[in-house]
């Protein structure tokens, strides 16, 4: 817009600055491969060109000069003149690119919430539930539900008449597991990625019907909203153990072309859920909305510690509890920071204490210290379980997620070590939800 404002012998002079540059940056890597009259004919034009800027020459002599000039250069300039738009693209990607790595080296660094293990502070993937077509969003405003809240639908109708079962493995100890099955996705139709896939059985002669969702999505919560009213995965584990007792349950041989291979021993059992459906019925109806993705400040650290309270992103690549067979388990992480060097960590449910008293540094903590809202307070397991302490070494961090009944954290696998500290989140940048904007 200002260089509207510039004049026109102005506009000129600062063009034929850039090409004096360019001459002379031609001059000394290619005057080797030039004949001395091809030399001497790119110096007289570099000189005529010099020689009208000192004198405050006009635009019209300049631009003459300048046409001259770049004659020359089109014979002799090589790989630096003419440039082809190829050259010209890849150059301006590749100086973009640096300009990104730099940035998020040192500076800032894009991060999405894996898991809800911070829930309800950030999110991971999560559902939203509809309990009948009617309550589905319109397919005109799916579009605007994608762009916005990274929604995607999933929905199972039922193929037969009858009552709908949850699938339940046994193995040969009697522990029970909701069965997934690790299946090959793509990711934006192009990456590779893996997936999970759920079924369900439908009708007095059951028939199975599946879902399918993103590895990281907790389906369970799902299932637990939608057949048996819990939100909670201990809750659904109340209620399917409630069933069992109550008889509400069929046995049936284990359909390797649905559940792959099993090991011998396994046992199928299917849970009534106590819905039935009619044969057509839209069984579950829910959207996967994408898990919150958040900018980190990588910077602040190297000027100031961590302090208690804040959120923490961290790489988990020289944590032995998070390795698998020996294997580092190279990720970023986001947790709360509850504790450093020196610091002594205790849980006397539900409150989390440090150093002896209650903790601060967050209003998070006081949340989770009665319970506010979806707070569930601070769960005394593992390494904190109930009359159990901790005292930090040097060089190392305790971190809690704040979903703890359903966080994997320090007091499962242990200290965070200070070289692979990362930065706090700093700003919510999607999804365009009510919790867009600073990080807490």
């Amino acid at each position: 817009m200002f260089g509207l404002l510039i004049s026109e012998t102005r506009r000129a002079r600062k063009n034929a600055a850039n090409w004096l540059h360019l001459a002379h940056k031609v001059y000394h890597y290619r005057r080797d491969l030039m004949t001395e009259k091809d030399r001497n004919q790119l110096l007289s034009g570099i000189e005529e060109l010099r020689s009208l800027l000192k004198s405050k020459a006009d635009a019209t002599r300049l631009k003459f000069a300048i046409e001259g000039l770049q004659k020359t250069l089109g014979r002799h300039g090589g790989t630096f003149y003419p440039k082809s738009s190829l050259v010209e693209n890849v150059e301006f990607f590749l100086v973009a690119l640096i300009l990104f790595l730099g940035i998020r080296t040192y500076f800032i660094q894009p991060f999405k919430i894996p898991t809800n293990s911070m829930w309800p502070t950030y999110y991971g993937m999560t559902a939203e539930i509809f309990e009948n077509p009617a309550a589905e969003p319109s397919a005109l405003s799916r579009p605007f539900r994608f762009l916005l809240l990274g929604a995607t639908r999933r929905t199972i109708d039922a193929p037969v008449d009858g009552p709908v079962w949850l699938p339940l493995l046994l193995d040969p100890a009697g522990t029970p597991q909701i069965p997934q099955m690790r299946v090959p996705a793509r990711k934006w139709l192009v990456f590779p990625s893996v997936a999970d896939h759920y079924v369900f059985y439908v009708g007095d002669n059951p028939q199975p019907v599946s879902v399918t969702v993103p590895a990281e999505f907790e389906m369970t919560s799902v299932i637990g909203q939608a057949f048996f009213g819990v939100e909670r995965p201990h809750e659904l584990t109340l209620a399917i153990r409630e069933r069992r007792n109550q008889n509400r349950v069929r046995e049936m041989p284990i359909d390797p072309e649905v559940f792959g291979r099993v090991r011998p021993g396994w046992t199928l059992l299917l849970i009534d859920t106590g819905t039935a459906a009619t044969a057509g019925e839209r069984i579950l109806s829910f959207d996967v909305l994408t898990g919150d993705q958040l900018f980190v400040d990588r910077m602040s650290y190297h000027f100031t510690p961590p302090k208690v309270g804040h959120g923490f992103v961290f790489r988990t690549r020289n944590i032995p509890g998070l390795a698998v067979a020996n294997v580092p388990d190279d990720k970023y992480y986001i947790k709360r920071l509850v504790g450093g060097p020196g610091d002594e960590l205790e849980i006397r449910e539900p409150v989390l204490y440090r150093n002896g008293a209650p903790i601060e540094g967050s209003p998070i903590f006081e949340k989770m210290a009665t319970r506010e809202g979806r707070f569930t307070g601070y769960v005394a397991t593992d390494s904190l379980a109930p009359g159990r302490t901790v005292t930090l070494p040097e060089g190392s961090f305790y971190v809690l997620g704040d979903n703890s009944p359903n966080s994997l954290d320090s007091r499962r696998w242990g200290l965070v070590p200070e070289q692979d500290v990362v930065g706090r989140p700093l700003w919510i940048y999607y999804p365009f939800s009510k919790r867009w904007g600073p990080a807490r």
